[in-house]
Protein backbone atom coordinates (compact mmCIF):
# COMPACT_ATOMS: atom_id res chain seq x y z
CA UNK A 1 0.00 0.00 0.00
CA UNK A 2 3.05 2.22 0.19
CA UNK A 3 2.41 3.18 3.80
CA UNK A 4 5.25 3.94 6.15
CA UNK A 5 6.13 1.24 8.68
CA UNK A 6 4.69 1.23 12.16
CA UNK A 7 6.95 2.22 15.01
CA UNK A 8 6.95 2.68 18.76
CA UNK A 9 9.28 4.24 21.35
CA UNK A 10 8.25 2.68 24.66
CA UNK A 11 10.39 1.81 27.64
CA UNK A 12 11.61 -1.64 28.57
CA UNK A 13 10.43 -4.12 31.18
CA UNK A 14 11.49 -7.69 32.05
CA UNK A 15 9.38 -10.40 30.55
CA UNK A 16 7.68 -13.11 32.55
CA UNK A 17 8.67 -16.58 31.43
CA UNK A 18 6.19 -17.58 28.77
CA UNK A 19 4.64 -20.97 29.37
CA UNK A 20 2.70 -22.75 26.69
CA UNK A 21 -1.01 -22.13 26.57
CA UNK A 22 -3.67 -22.55 23.98
CA UNK A 23 -7.34 -21.91 23.46
CA UNK A 24 -9.65 -24.90 23.68
CA UNK A 25 -11.79 -23.92 20.72
CA UNK A 26 -9.67 -24.32 17.59
CA UNK A 27 -12.74 -24.16 15.38
CA UNK A 28 -12.93 -20.38 15.25
CA UNK A 29 -11.93 -19.43 11.69
CA UNK A 30 -10.54 -16.01 12.55
CA UNK A 31 -7.15 -14.90 11.37
CA UNK A 32 -4.11 -12.83 12.21
CA UNK A 33 -1.47 -10.97 10.33
CA UNK A 34 2.11 -10.05 11.25
CA UNK A 35 3.83 -8.53 8.22
CA UNK A 36 3.39 -7.97 4.55
CA UNK A 37 1.37 -10.85 3.17
CA UNK A 38 2.82 -12.99 0.43
CA UNK A 39 1.05 -15.03 -2.21
CA UNK A 40 -2.36 -14.19 -0.76
CA UNK A 41 -1.49 -15.32 2.78
CA UNK A 42 -1.52 -12.67 5.48
CA UNK A 43 0.21 -12.35 8.81
CA UNK A 44 0.92 -9.74 11.48
CA UNK A 45 4.05 -8.09 12.90
CA UNK A 46 5.38 -5.54 15.37
CA UNK A 47 7.09 -3.06 13.13
CA UNK A 48 8.05 -2.53 9.51
CA UNK A 49 6.36 -4.72 6.97
CA UNK A 50 8.18 -6.59 4.24
CA UNK A 51 8.37 -9.89 2.42
CA UNK A 52 10.86 -12.67 2.80
CA UNK A 53 11.32 -15.25 0.07
CA UNK A 54 10.93 -18.78 1.37
CA UNK A 55 12.91 -21.81 0.37
CA UNK A 56 10.70 -24.09 2.42
CA UNK A 57 8.76 -26.83 0.73
CA UNK A 58 6.03 -29.24 1.72
CA UNK A 59 8.71 -31.42 3.32
CA UNK A 60 9.15 -28.79 6.03
CA UNK A 61 6.01 -30.15 7.69
CA UNK A 62 7.96 -33.30 8.57
CA UNK A 63 9.93 -31.40 11.20
CA UNK A 64 8.21 -30.72 14.55
CA UNK A 65 8.72 -27.69 16.76
CA UNK A 66 9.55 -28.50 20.36
CA UNK A 67 8.20 -26.74 23.43
CA UNK A 68 9.16 -26.50 27.08
CA UNK A 69 7.29 -28.63 29.66
CA UNK A 70 8.08 -28.71 33.38
CA UNK A 71 8.83 -32.10 34.90
CA UNK A 72 6.09 -31.67 37.48
CA UNK A 73 3.49 -30.98 34.77
CA UNK A 74 0.82 -33.46 33.84
CA UNK A 75 1.16 -35.49 30.70
CA UNK A 76 0.92 -33.64 27.43
CA UNK A 77 -2.67 -33.09 26.37
CA UNK A 78 -3.73 -33.82 22.85
CA UNK A 79 -6.05 -30.80 22.73
CA UNK A 80 -5.09 -27.15 23.47
CA UNK A 81 -6.00 -25.95 26.96
CA UNK A 82 -7.80 -22.75 28.08
CA UNK A 83 -5.80 -19.51 28.24
CA UNK A 84 -4.43 -18.86 31.77
CA UNK A 85 -3.00 -15.60 33.05
CA UNK A 86 0.69 -15.00 32.48
CA UNK A 87 2.49 -16.44 35.54
CA UNK A 88 4.57 -14.20 37.83
CA UNK A 89 8.33 -14.36 37.50
CA UNK A 90 9.61 -17.29 39.53
CA UNK A 91 12.18 -20.06 39.45
CA UNK A 92 10.60 -22.80 37.33
CA UNK A 93 11.32 -26.50 37.57
CA UNK A 94 13.83 -27.95 35.16
CA UNK A 95 12.10 -28.31 31.80
CA UNK A 96 11.89 -31.32 29.56
CA UNK A 97 11.45 -31.14 25.81
CA UNK A 98 8.23 -32.34 24.24
CA UNK A 99 6.98 -32.25 20.65
CA UNK A 100 4.70 -29.32 19.90
CA UNK A 101 1.27 -29.69 18.32
CA UNK A 102 2.42 -27.80 15.21
CA UNK A 103 4.84 -28.27 12.34
CA UNK A 104 6.07 -25.25 10.42
CA UNK A 105 6.27 -24.83 6.67
CA UNK A 106 7.08 -22.04 4.25
CA UNK A 107 7.86 -18.47 5.27
CA UNK A 108 4.99 -16.08 4.53
CA UNK A 109 6.44 -12.72 5.48
CA UNK A 110 8.85 -10.72 7.58
CA UNK A 111 8.64 -7.86 10.08
CA UNK A 112 11.23 -5.93 12.08
CA UNK A 113 11.61 -8.46 14.90
CA UNK A 114 9.88 -11.54 13.53
CA UNK A 115 9.19 -13.74 10.55
CA UNK A 116 5.89 -15.45 9.84
CA UNK A 117 5.67 -19.09 8.83
CA UNK A 118 2.82 -21.25 7.75
CA UNK A 119 2.13 -23.91 10.39
CA UNK A 120 -0.10 -26.96 10.51
CA UNK A 121 -1.78 -28.29 13.64
CA UNK A 122 -0.71 -31.95 13.71
CA UNK A 123 -3.92 -33.39 15.15
CA UNK A 124 -6.55 -31.31 13.34
CA UNK A 125 -4.67 -30.64 10.09
CA UNK A 126 -5.65 -26.97 10.22
CA UNK A 127 -3.29 -24.30 8.92
CA UNK A 128 -2.23 -21.24 10.90
CA UNK A 129 0.04 -18.23 10.61
CA UNK A 130 2.86 -18.68 13.13
CA UNK A 131 4.80 -15.61 14.20
CA UNK A 132 8.38 -16.62 15.03
CA UNK A 133 10.21 -14.09 17.23
CA UNK A 134 13.95 -14.46 17.75
CA UNK A 135 14.65 -13.95 21.46
CA UNK A 136 17.97 -12.21 20.83
CA UNK A 137 16.22 -9.58 18.73
CA UNK A 138 13.73 -8.96 21.53
CA UNK A 139 16.28 -8.36 24.28
CA UNK A 140 15.23 -5.09 25.90
CA UNK A 141 11.92 -5.21 24.02
CA UNK A 142 10.31 -8.10 25.87
CA UNK A 143 7.44 -5.88 26.94
CA UNK A 144 6.25 -5.75 23.32
CA UNK A 145 5.56 -9.50 23.20
CA UNK A 146 4.06 -9.62 26.67
CA UNK A 147 1.78 -6.68 25.88
CA UNK A 148 0.66 -8.13 22.54
CA UNK A 149 -0.32 -11.40 24.23
CA UNK A 150 -2.17 -9.59 27.03
CA UNK A 151 -4.12 -7.49 24.52
CA UNK A 152 -5.01 -10.44 22.29
CA UNK A 153 -6.20 -12.51 25.25
CA UNK A 154 -8.79 -9.79 25.87
CA UNK A 155 -10.16 -9.60 22.35
CA UNK A 156 -9.62 -13.12 20.94
CA UNK A 157 -12.81 -14.94 19.86
CA UNK A 158 -14.96 -12.08 21.13
CA UNK A 159 -15.86 -10.53 17.78
CA UNK A 160 -16.10 -11.98 14.26
CA UNK A 161 -14.11 -9.08 12.79
CA UNK A 162 -11.19 -9.14 15.23
CA UNK A 163 -8.14 -11.38 15.01
CA UNK A 164 -7.80 -14.36 17.38
CA UNK A 165 -4.65 -15.64 19.05
CA UNK A 166 -4.92 -19.42 19.39
CA UNK A 167 -1.65 -20.48 20.95
CA UNK A 168 1.83 -19.40 22.06
CA UNK A 169 4.92 -21.24 23.27
CA UNK A 170 8.69 -20.93 23.32
CA UNK A 171 11.84 -22.82 22.44
CA UNK A 172 15.42 -22.11 23.48
CA UNK A 173 15.83 -19.43 20.84
CA UNK A 174 12.37 -18.36 19.66
CA UNK A 175 8.89 -17.38 20.79
CA UNK A 176 5.91 -18.56 18.73
CA UNK A 177 2.45 -16.98 18.41
CA UNK A 178 -0.15 -18.90 16.40
CA UNK A 179 -3.04 -17.18 14.61
CA UNK A 180 -5.47 -18.31 11.97
CA UNK A 181 -4.08 -18.12 8.47
CA UNK A 182 -5.66 -15.35 6.42
CA UNK A 183 -6.06 -16.07 2.72
CA UNK A 184 -8.44 -13.33 1.58
CA UNK A 185 -5.89 -10.58 1.08
CA UNK A 186 -5.83 -6.90 2.06
CA UNK A 187 -8.75 -4.52 1.90
CA UNK A 188 -7.63 -2.37 -1.00
CA UNK A 189 -6.52 -5.36 -3.08
CA UNK A 190 -10.05 -6.75 -2.76
CA UNK A 191 -11.56 -3.41 -3.85
CA UNK A 192 -9.31 -3.21 -6.91
CA UNK A 193 -10.29 -6.73 -7.93
CA UNK A 194 -13.98 -5.80 -8.01
CA UNK A 195 -15.63 -4.92 -11.29
CA UNK A 196 -17.26 -1.88 -9.70
CA UNK A 197 -17.18 -0.06 -6.38
CA UNK A 198 -19.81 2.31 -5.04
CA UNK A 199 -20.05 4.69 -2.09
CA UNK A 200 -22.46 2.28 -0.42
CA UNK A 201 -19.73 -0.39 -0.54
CA UNK A 202 -17.32 1.95 1.24
CA UNK A 203 -19.96 2.81 3.86
CA UNK A 204 -20.67 -0.87 4.49
CA UNK A 205 -16.97 -1.63 5.01
CA UNK A 206 -16.45 1.34 7.34
CA UNK A 207 -19.58 0.42 9.32
CA UNK A 208 -18.33 -3.13 9.85
CA UNK A 209 -14.85 -2.00 10.86
CA UNK A 210 -16.18 0.66 13.23
CA UNK A 211 -18.32 -1.95 14.99
CA UNK A 212 -15.15 -3.96 15.58
CA UNK A 213 -13.33 -0.83 16.78
CA UNK A 214 -16.17 -0.18 19.23
CA UNK A 215 -15.79 -3.74 20.56
CA UNK A 216 -12.03 -3.23 20.97
CA UNK A 217 -12.56 0.05 22.82
CA UNK A 218 -15.28 -1.46 25.02
CA UNK A 219 -12.75 -4.16 25.92
CA UNK A 220 -10.41 -1.48 27.26
CA UNK A 221 -8.02 -1.57 24.29
CA UNK A 222 -6.70 1.14 21.96
CA UNK A 223 -5.32 -0.29 18.68
CA UNK A 224 -3.05 2.61 17.59
CA UNK A 225 -2.18 1.21 14.16
CA UNK A 226 -5.39 1.06 12.14
CA UNK A 227 -4.67 1.27 8.40
CA UNK A 228 -5.74 -0.58 5.23
CA UNK A 229 -2.81 -3.01 5.45
CA UNK A 230 -4.13 -4.24 8.80
CA UNK A 231 -7.64 -4.86 7.46
CA UNK A 232 -7.75 -8.36 6.00
CA UNK A 233 -10.30 -10.76 4.61
CA UNK A 234 -10.79 -14.18 6.15
CA UNK A 235 -11.05 -16.05 2.84
CA UNK A 236 -11.17 -15.22 -0.88
CA UNK A 237 -14.96 -15.72 -0.81
CA UNK A 238 -17.06 -12.76 -1.93
CA UNK A 239 -18.87 -12.57 1.42
CA UNK A 240 -15.77 -13.18 3.60
CA UNK A 241 -15.50 -11.27 6.88
CA UNK A 242 -13.09 -8.36 7.07
CA UNK A 243 -10.77 -8.50 10.08
CA UNK A 244 -8.79 -6.06 12.21
CA UNK A 245 -5.28 -7.44 12.70
CA UNK A 246 -1.85 -6.48 14.08
CA UNK A 247 -2.19 -5.57 17.74
CA UNK A 248 1.55 -5.10 18.23
CA UNK A 249 1.20 -1.42 19.16
CA UNK A 250 -2.07 -1.76 21.06
CA UNK A 251 -2.39 -0.93 24.74
CA UNK A 252 -4.80 -1.71 27.55
CA UNK A 253 -6.63 1.43 28.69
CA UNK A 254 -9.20 0.83 31.41
CA UNK A 255 -9.69 4.53 32.12
CA UNK A 256 -10.44 7.28 29.62
CA UNK A 257 -7.29 9.28 30.36
CA UNK A 258 -5.83 10.89 27.26
CA UNK A 259 -2.55 11.63 29.04
CA UNK A 260 -1.97 7.96 29.80
CA UNK A 261 -0.01 7.27 26.59
CA UNK A 262 2.62 9.70 25.35
CA UNK A 263 5.03 7.75 23.15
CA UNK A 264 5.11 8.34 19.41
CA UNK A 265 3.90 5.23 17.61
CA UNK A 266 1.90 4.14 14.62
CA UNK A 267 2.06 4.63 10.86
CA UNK A 268 2.75 8.34 10.12
CA UNK A 269 -0.02 9.00 7.57
CA UNK A 270 -2.66 7.56 9.93
CA UNK A 271 -1.41 8.99 13.23
CA UNK A 272 -3.53 11.58 15.06
CA UNK A 273 -2.11 15.06 15.81
CA UNK A 274 -1.99 14.46 19.57
CA UNK A 275 0.47 11.60 19.02
CA UNK A 276 2.95 13.91 17.27
CA UNK A 277 2.42 16.65 19.87
CA UNK A 278 3.02 14.19 22.74
CA UNK A 279 0.16 15.70 24.72
CA UNK A 280 -1.18 12.28 25.58
CA UNK A 281 -3.49 10.07 23.56
CA UNK A 282 -6.01 7.26 23.85
CA UNK A 283 -8.92 5.69 22.00
CA UNK A 284 -9.69 8.82 19.90
CA UNK A 285 -6.56 8.10 17.81
CA UNK A 286 -8.36 5.07 16.36
CA UNK A 287 -11.31 7.24 15.29
CA UNK A 288 -8.89 9.65 13.58
CA UNK A 289 -7.27 6.72 11.75
CA UNK A 290 -10.71 5.56 10.64
CA UNK A 291 -11.29 9.02 9.16
CA UNK A 292 -8.08 8.70 7.16
CA UNK A 293 -9.06 5.19 6.02
CA UNK A 294 -12.50 6.44 4.92
CA UNK A 295 -10.90 9.26 2.92
CA UNK A 296 -8.57 6.72 1.31
CA UNK A 297 -11.38 4.32 0.41
CA UNK A 298 -13.34 7.12 -1.26
CA UNK A 299 -10.50 8.68 -3.25
CA UNK A 300 -7.55 6.26 -3.48
CA UNK A 301 -5.07 8.46 -1.60
CA UNK A 302 -4.67 9.73 1.97
CA UNK A 303 -5.58 13.29 3.05
CA UNK A 304 -2.18 14.24 4.45
CA UNK A 305 0.02 12.72 1.76
CA UNK A 306 3.07 14.95 1.30
CA UNK A 307 6.54 14.72 -0.23
CA UNK A 308 8.24 14.14 3.14
CA UNK A 309 7.25 12.78 6.54
CA UNK A 310 8.05 16.16 8.09
CA UNK A 311 5.56 17.90 5.79
CA UNK A 312 3.07 15.13 6.42
CA UNK A 313 3.39 15.56 10.19
CA UNK A 314 2.93 19.34 9.93
CA UNK A 315 -0.18 18.86 7.80
CA UNK A 316 -1.66 16.42 10.33
CA UNK A 317 -1.01 18.72 13.28
CA UNK A 318 -2.64 21.61 11.41
CA UNK A 319 -5.49 19.48 10.08
CA UNK A 320 -4.51 20.65 6.59
CA UNK A 321 -6.42 18.60 4.05
CA UNK A 322 -8.92 19.20 1.23
CA UNK A 323 -11.30 17.18 -0.89
CA UNK A 324 -9.24 17.81 -3.99
CA UNK A 325 -8.61 17.35 -6.91
CA UNK A 326 -12.27 17.82 -7.75
CA UNK A 327 -12.30 14.99 -10.30
CA UNK A 328 -11.68 12.44 -7.53
CA UNK A 329 -14.45 13.80 -5.31
CA UNK A 330 -17.19 14.77 -7.74
CA UNK A 331 -18.86 11.37 -7.33
CA UNK A 332 -18.70 11.39 -3.51
CA UNK A 333 -21.66 12.67 -1.49
CA UNK A 334 -21.50 15.59 0.93
CA UNK A 335 -22.69 13.22 3.66
CA UNK A 336 -19.58 11.08 3.20
CA UNK A 337 -17.35 14.17 3.27
CA UNK A 338 -19.04 15.33 6.48
CA UNK A 339 -18.34 11.92 8.05
CA UNK A 340 -14.64 12.28 7.21
CA UNK A 341 -14.54 15.79 8.68
CA UNK A 342 -16.18 14.54 11.86
CA UNK A 343 -13.62 11.76 12.35
CA UNK A 344 -10.75 14.16 11.59
CA UNK A 345 -11.69 16.58 14.38
CA UNK A 346 -8.41 18.04 15.67
CA UNK A 347 -9.41 18.13 19.35
CA UNK A 348 -9.48 14.52 20.64
CA UNK A 349 -11.98 15.52 23.33
CA UNK A 350 -14.42 16.77 20.68
CA UNK A 351 -13.75 13.88 18.32
CA UNK A 352 -16.61 11.34 18.28
CA UNK A 353 -16.28 7.95 19.93
CA UNK A 354 -16.64 4.79 17.86
CA UNK A 355 -20.23 4.47 19.08
CA UNK A 356 -21.01 8.06 18.09
CA UNK A 357 -19.39 7.61 14.68
CA UNK A 358 -21.72 4.67 14.03
CA UNK A 359 -24.67 7.02 14.63
CA UNK A 360 -23.59 9.41 11.86
CA UNK A 361 -26.18 9.42 9.09
CA UNK A 362 -23.67 8.18 6.50
CA UNK A 363 -23.49 4.89 8.42
CA UNK A 364 -26.83 4.87 10.23
CA UNK A 365 -29.24 5.77 7.41
CA UNK A 366 -31.19 2.91 5.85
CA UNK A 367 -31.06 4.62 2.46
CA UNK A 368 -27.56 4.78 0.92
CA UNK A 369 -25.97 8.15 0.18
CA UNK A 370 -24.49 8.65 -3.28
CA UNK A 371 -24.04 10.96 -6.23
CA UNK A 372 -26.16 9.84 -9.21
CA UNK A 373 -24.31 8.80 -12.35
CA UNK A 374 -25.53 11.13 -15.17
CA UNK A 375 -24.88 8.41 -17.73
CA UNK A 376 -27.26 5.96 -16.07
CA UNK A 377 -30.91 6.08 -17.07
CA UNK A 378 -32.03 4.67 -13.71
CA UNK A 379 -30.29 7.46 -11.77
CA UNK A 380 -28.15 4.93 -9.93
CA UNK A 381 -24.90 5.71 -8.06
CA UNK A 382 -21.66 6.62 -9.79
CA UNK A 383 -18.88 4.03 -9.85
CA UNK A 384 -15.93 5.18 -7.69
CA UNK A 385 -13.52 2.47 -8.82
CA UNK A 386 -12.04 4.20 -11.93
CA UNK A 387 -11.00 7.33 -10.05
CA UNK A 388 -9.89 5.41 -6.95
CA UNK A 389 -7.59 3.15 -8.98
CA UNK A 390 -6.31 6.07 -11.06
CA UNK A 391 -5.31 8.02 -7.96
CA UNK A 392 -3.85 4.99 -6.20
CA UNK A 393 -1.74 3.91 -9.18
CA UNK A 394 -0.39 7.44 -9.65
CA UNK A 395 0.72 7.59 -6.01
CA UNK A 396 2.13 4.08 -6.23
CA UNK A 397 4.43 5.01 -9.12
CA UNK A 398 5.55 8.18 -7.36
CA UNK A 399 6.32 6.31 -4.12
CA UNK A 400 8.23 3.63 -6.01
CA UNK A 401 10.49 6.23 -7.61
CA UNK A 402 11.16 8.11 -4.38
CA UNK A 403 11.69 4.88 -2.43
CA UNK A 404 14.36 3.79 -4.89
CA UNK A 405 16.23 7.08 -4.49
CA UNK A 406 16.02 6.87 -0.69
CA UNK A 407 17.21 3.25 -0.69
CA UNK A 408 20.25 4.10 -2.83
CA UNK A 409 21.14 7.01 -0.56
CA UNK A 410 20.71 4.89 2.55
CA UNK A 411 22.88 2.09 1.18
CA UNK A 412 25.59 4.61 0.25
CA UNK A 413 25.64 5.93 3.80
CA UNK A 414 25.83 2.43 5.29
CA UNK A 415 28.63 1.35 2.95
CA UNK A 416 30.66 4.40 3.88
CA UNK A 417 30.03 3.94 7.59
CA UNK A 418 30.89 1.31 10.18
CA UNK A 419 28.34 2.82 12.55
CA UNK A 420 26.41 0.79 15.17
CA UNK A 421 23.32 1.23 12.97
CA UNK A 422 24.92 -0.74 10.15
CA UNK A 423 25.98 -3.48 12.55
CA UNK A 424 22.52 -3.58 14.10
CA UNK A 425 20.86 -4.08 10.71
CA UNK A 426 23.31 -6.84 9.90
CA UNK A 427 22.53 -8.59 13.20
CA UNK A 428 18.77 -8.28 12.67
CA UNK A 429 18.98 -9.86 9.22
CA UNK A 430 21.16 -12.67 10.59
CA UNK A 431 18.80 -13.50 13.45
CA UNK A 432 15.74 -13.42 11.18
CA UNK A 433 17.46 -15.80 8.77
CA UNK A 434 18.09 -18.14 11.70
CA UNK A 435 14.38 -18.04 12.56
CA UNK A 436 13.48 -18.75 8.95
CA UNK A 437 15.63 -21.90 8.97
CA UNK A 438 14.24 -23.20 12.25
CA UNK A 439 11.79 -25.62 10.62
CA UNK A 440 14.68 -27.49 9.02
CA UNK A 441 16.30 -28.40 12.33
CA UNK A 442 15.30 -30.36 15.44
CA UNK A 443 15.31 -27.84 18.28
CA UNK A 444 15.58 -28.64 21.97
CA UNK A 445 14.12 -26.32 24.59
CA UNK A 446 16.11 -25.22 27.61
CA UNK A 447 15.95 -22.59 30.31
Amino acid sequence: MGASPSRSSEGNAPIDRLKRYSQANLKSPLKGRFGKHKNGHAAQSNGAKGTLESEATASDYETPIYETKGRNDATTTSQPQPLPQLPPTSTPSMPATVPCQYRTGKTLGSGTYAIVKEAIHIQTGKYYACKVINKRLMEGREHMVRNEIAVLKRVSSGHPNVVTLHDYFETAHNLYLCFDLCTGGELFDRICAKGNYYEADAASLIRTIFKAVKYIHDSGIVHRDLKPENLLFRTPAEDADIMIADFGLSRIMEEEKLNQLTEICGTPGYMAPEIFKKTGHGKPVDVWAMGVITYFLLAGYTPFDRESQQQEMEAIIAGDYKFEPEEYWQNVSETAKDFVRTCLTLDPVQRPTAAQALQHKWLASEEPHFVPDPTREDGGPADLLPNVMKAFNAKKLWRKATSTIKAVNRMTILVQSDSPLAQMREDINKYKEESARVSLLHILCQL
